[in-house]
């Protein structure tokens, strides 16, 4: 896509490469016509951000979790279409004048209608700006809405005492739905689920009706009263009787069937009540062969009551009044309730059971389902102005962040200019006396070091724990200053984000990278005092165990004395004379060649030794400072951003100089004063006398060599005190 020829884009240089300005509604009106290859960033995430998550859910219009190139394009242009001077939005002001609104179009009538309501609905009647804060809470804006368009009605939608309850008995049957008021109501959906369970409940019930003698033998009320007092000790009076055949075919059993002696005992040490679980497991009665259960009397304490209701609500009255029950009565107080167990198994309907078979036939047979049919399309109808709602909502918060978005997508203004952090910026870490403000909250640290390893970038990923709130996050912070003697995983530091909060932050995992020039410089020194440090601790070690053999050889032949043979005198190895005296000569040839490149590099004067000190470090620190300037030259910041879902467009470099401001390394405040002095401080070698020593060792071999005789009296001079011993001839 080619921009409008009658527009003039300007664009600045930042990170490597080119930047388009936004300066003016115009650039803003125009992002649809500007190249998206000229684009920094092509996607973002809607989380993470230092940006209101609200304004960009409201961008996002397909709810992915991420906002695109032309859901901010439409952004724009609905801001720009619906203000009368979209320069504005360059303000970022967080209050939006009703005066600015385009009333103009129908959209923006609209926009100004909805903006006047929600001031109304929330108190502010005479307002003439409406804020963010006044949107922050959409139960308020929407609260004492009879109607509000998210075809939810609640009991402010009715307009009589009967309507109002039916609505609250759906609810309470199989739940309500919030509105945009926050109050529990029922939709459509909800609306049809309850008469499909009043429906079901009705014909379920209507099924008894046509047959009730037989299902409903003792009435409905009296048959529902036998069922349950039947289910509730079916199991114990069928375990009754199935121990009294078991007594009636071996009569040794009885003992066991009612409970040995011993188990009473246990029983006796307790303390115990009639539901005590212990006493509720026993039979319901003294089990003997054909005896009949009992309804009353010497009975099971735990169970008395329960066979006081079978007695009272089953058997009396379908088998007459009786004090106690024999199996065959039992199984033809079952066989009379079968039909009705048999309709209670096929129950359906349940949710509305609760509001009775009457007040569910009422519901059925008044309307009730087309009234609030009505009342729901009635809510429906207002979706229109509900929505404009949101979108004066869009537009206020359009108005304050867009253009910093903007400013941090089309471009990457922000993070360049060393103003204001970006909206990727989640705040900074100090740590190892260095500030690192490059720092991106993550979820998953070894998921994002995959992908942001290919930055260039020395990245130390941190857990962050504040204390008071045990909240927990995970970022990595970006190191471009300094060196990494002192960075490794378990170092602890303080993490501040935007809001000013202090976590505690804690080094994870690192991505090593080179952090500077310097760093690599003397990174060779480093690792040949590292080296020689491990060795001297290898021999120390090794010299350590040999001693202790040492030791424990002697203490073993004192202790053996009598008994050990005198050591056989050692023969000479000639061969290992021979390859001692090959060594000793190469090691003498060694030093004579180092003494000689030595004493042709002095007698060129000073500069030539201090030059060819200078030159030996440059050879042996170039090749790593090389490698080093290539890598820094090449980091880049798109691979940790698009590690947290963002689609970076550009090479968005972090070279040297730009590396250097995203970390600071501490550094005394101007016009302190240091005091040098350090009581503790670690003796080290006395530089000053060995310097000292060194220049008279050096004017001591010049004058022997006759280099200062023209500075020298006659008497002085080499070649006057040495006489012939001079190694060269003396001045003439």
């Amino acid at each position: 896509m080619k921009s409008e020829p009658d527009h003039s884009w300007r664009f600045f240089s930042a990170g490597g490469f080119d930047q388009v300005k936004l300066e003016s509604a115009a650039d803003l009106r125009r992002l649809a016509a500007l190249d998206q290859k000229l684009w920094v960033a092509l996607a973002c995430p809607t989380s993470g951000l230092e940006i209101d998550p609200r304004t960009l859910a409201l961008i996002d219009t397909d709810k992915d979790g991420r906002v695109r190139a032309a859901e901010l394009i439409a952004a724009v242009s609905f801001a720009c279409a619906n203000l009368k001077d979209p320069d504005g939005l360059l303000e970022a002001e967080a209050e939006l004048p009703l005066t600015a609104i385009n009333d103009a179009t129908p959209e923006g009538k609209t926009l100004l209608s909805a903006a006047k309501q929600i001031l109304a609905n929330i108190g502010k009647p005479e307002a003439r700006t409406l804020a963010v804060e006044d949107l922050a809470d959409p139960v308020k804006i929407f609260a004492g809405s009879a109607f509000n368009g998210d075809g939810v009605i609640t009991e402010l939608s009715a307009d009589d005492d009967k309507t109002r309850a039916d609505i609250q008995a759906v609810v309470t049957c199989v739940g309500g739905v919030p509105d945009r008021s926050g109050a529990l109501g029922v939709d459509q959906e909800k609306l049809d689920a309850f008469f499909a369970e009043a429906q079901a409940f009705a014909d379920w019930h209507a099924k008894a009706a046509g047959n009730a003698a037989v299902v409903l033998p003792l009435g409905l009320e009296g048959t529902l009263a036998a069922f349950a007092a039947v289910s509730a000790v079916r199991h114990k009076v069928d375990d009754y009787f199935t121990r009294c055949r078991l007594a009636a075919f071996d009569p040794r059993a009885g003992e066991v069937l009612n409970r040995r002696e011993e188990v009473y005992l246990d029983l006796a040490a307790r303390d115990l009540s009639e539901t005590s679980e212990e006493v509720a497991r026993f039979p319901l009665a003294l089990v003997a062969a054909e005896r009949p259960l009992p309804l009353a009397g010497p009975v099971n304490p735990a169970h008395a009551t329960a066979l006081a209701a079978l007695r009272d609500a089953a058997v009396s009255p379908i088998l007459g009044a009786r004090a106690q029950l024999t199996e065959v009565d039992w199984k033809a107080v079952l066989a009379k309730l079968g039909p009705h167990a048999d309709w209670m198994t096929s129950k359906v309907g349940a949710l509305v059971e609760p509001l009775g078979e009457a007040r569910v036939r009422d519901l059925l047979a008044s309307g009730t389902r087309d009234r609030l049919h009505l009342l729901i399309e009635k809510d429906r109808a207002l979706e229109a102005e509900a929505a404009s709602l949101e979108n004066i909502e869009r537009l206020v918060r359009y108005n304050r962040d867009l253009a910093l978005l903007c400013t941090n997508f089309v471009n990457f203004k922000d993070f360049y200019d060393g103003g204001e952090p970006s909206v990727f910026q989640n705040g900074t870490l100090y740590l190892d006396q260095r500030a690192c403000r490059l720092c991106l909250r993550v979820e998953d640290a070894g998921k994002h070091a995959a992908m942001a390893g290919l930055a260039g970038v020395y990245l130390a990923y941190l857990d962050c724990v504040r204390k008071g709130s045990n909240e927990k996050m995970i970022i990595v912070a970006a190191f471009t200053a300094g060196d990494s003697d002192n960075l490794m995983v378990g170092r602890n530091g303080v993490f501040y984000d935007r809001k000013g909060q202090d976590w505690d932050a804690t080094i994870t995992k690192i991505v090593d990278n080179p952090i500077s020039i310097r760093q690599a410089f003397w990174s060779p020194y480093k690792k040949l005092a590292r080296m020689l440090e491990e060795q001297v601790a290898k021999r120390a070690a090794t010299e350590d165990k040999q001693s202790d053999a040492l030791l424990l050889g002697a203490a073993t032949t004192a202790a053996h004395a009598d008994k050990t043979k005198p050591p056989e005198p050692k023969k000479i190895d000639v061969g290992t004379v021979a390859a001692l005296g090959v060594a000793v000569g190469a090691i003498g040839t060694f030093f004579t060649a180092l003494v000689g490149y030595a004493t042709g590099i002095f007698q060129l004067g000073p500069l030539a030794v201090l030059g060819a000190i200078v030159g030996v470090m440059a050879l042996i620190s170039l090749p790593s400072v090389i490698l080093a300037f290539l890598k820094l030259r090449k980091r880049n910041l798109g691979p940790i951003l698009d590690a947290n879902g963002w689609a970076v467009n550009a090479k968005a470099k972090v070279n040297i100089p730009f590396g250097a401001t995203l970390t600071s390394v501490a550094k005394l405040p101007p016009g302190s004063k240091r005091d040098r002095h350090d009581p503790y401080a670690e003796r080290g070698l006395p530089w000053k006398r060995v310097l000292l020593a060194l220049v008279i060792l050096y004017a001591g071999y010049t004058w022997y060599r006759g280099t200062l005789d023209r500075f020298l009296p006659a008497r002085a001079r080499a070649g006057a005190v040495l006489g012939r011993a001079t190694p060269v001839p003396a001045p003439q």
